[in-house]
């Protein structure tokens, strides 16, 4: 009898084309919100007309997930990459350039499923027994280049033209992307035989044992929504920080700039966080963590204790998403190309309903108050119970 280890299924050239997707979408994700304020000036447009541009992104996650299981159904992961990264630095580039309306919303769409298609494709690529730490470090490059995206924005449209035209940047990785994908050595048939524990689909594991899978969809569930609840906290940061800071009677220059803290917290949480999601309990100290922000930036209205709580709120969601992604997309028994769409889905359901949640009610409380809506959710999170990883599998020679 021989033990069949798992291993990863790609090696450093799979990270590296992961980090490269999440560096382009990571600035042009986090440059929408500073495009929607000079694309309203630079068009004399309202901002409520501009306001559609980041829930761009929300619903090509949506769009994407539906056809996501269609989209891979040859396991044609490069070409997705390739389409993905191509269309959103199309969508980047007319963001920089537009001079109307209608361009300034194709390219936001278009930023949209393009970031969907690589977010369903990226997480697949760097699946294996070490998921949760690829996907926190590639994540650490999209949260770095999303610290950089609003201040490169400002300080070039103080100088330039229009600080949009900083967009491009967000190209560059995203182009670079498709001749690097040529050189990419996917698995062979007896490579994914081995790894099942990236496989994770039926058929990969009745090749390992001549059997069928059962389908949990119980822990797939259960998967599904802890991604549900870790993006909406997330989300609930990203999009209300600014205006958190805004009420404790700052000028919006300083808000954003002290804003900046959650996102910065995350860089750093990011880069730390492959540290400890090796331990069983990894998603305990992140959710603690997120509690102890969330509680400092409730309980004090003045800026310090504010911007303290955003950067530890920061740390603690930091390795929140990486760890229940990986917990979802290695469930035995279900198509990888299935999980990842529901990985897709769930970003997309948080992303629409949670900050509008809190804007909810904020319009009933105060936004002081309405920010301990991350308190709930973190504590539903927690007692759900984590889905089950795949085993080695014992093999006879």
């Amino acid at each position: 009898m021989t033990q069949v280890q798992d291993k990863p299924r790609t090696g450093t050239s799979a990270d590296v084309l992961g980090a490269l997707s999440l560096a382009g979408l990571g600035f042009a994700i986090a440059g929408l919100g500073a495009c929607v304020a000079l694309l309203a000036r630079d068009l004399d447009e309202s901002t409520d007309r501009l306001a559609v541009l980041p829930s761009a992104f929300a619903v090509g996650l949506l769009v994407v997930a539906a056809a996501g299981s269609f989209v891979l159904r040859t396991d044609a992961k490069l070409p997705v990459l390739r389409a993905g990264a191509l269309v959103c630095a199309i969508g980047t580039v007319l963001l920089a350039v537009a001079h109307n309306l209608v361009v300034a919303l194709v390219g936001g769409l278009l930023v949209g499923l393009g970031g969907a298609l690589m977010i369903l494709v990226v997480p697949l690529m760097l699946s294996g027994p070490r998921a949760a730490i690829r996907i926190a470090r590639a994540n650490a490059i999209s949260s770095t280049t999303g610290i950089f995206a609003p201040l490169v924005i400002g300080t070039l449209d103080s100088i330039g033209p229009t600080g949009r035209l900083a967009m491009l940047l967000a190209a560059i990785p995203l182009v670079l992307l498709v001749p690097l994908t040529r050189s990419y050595r996917a698995p062979t048939t007896d490579e994914r035989a081995v790894n099942i524990v990236v496989a994770g689909g039926a058929g990969d594991l009745s090749l390992m044992t001549g059997g069928t899978a059962r389908r949990p969809w119980g822990s797939v569930f259960g998967g599904w929504s802890r991604v549900v609840l870790a993006v909406a906290v997330e989300f609930c940061f990203v999009i209300w920080a600014v205006a958190r800071m805004l009420a404790t009677d700052l000028p919006a220059g300083k808000a954003a700039l002290l804003a900046s803290a959650f996102p910065i917290g995350m860089a750093i949480g990011r880069v730390i966080g492959p540290v400890k999601v090796e331990r069983v309990s990894a998603l305990l100290p992140g959710a603690v963590l997120a509690a102890a922000g969330t509680v400092l930036v409730t309980a004090f209205d003045t800026p310090v204790p504010v911007t303290i709580g955003l950067g530890v709120a920061g740390l603690g969601v930091a390795t929140m998403y990486p760890i229940v992604l990986a917990d979802l997309i290695s469930i035995p028994g279900v198509s990888p190309a299935h999980l990842s769409s529901l990985s897709a889905c769930a970003s997309g359901v948080a992303i629409l309903l949670a900050p509008a949640a809190l804007a909810a009610l904020a319009g009933v409380l105060e936004l002081r108050a309405a920010f301990l809506i991350p308190l709930p959710l973190l504590v539903i999170l927690l007692l759900i119970r984590r889905p089950a990883r795949p085993q080695p599998v014992t093999v006879s020679p």
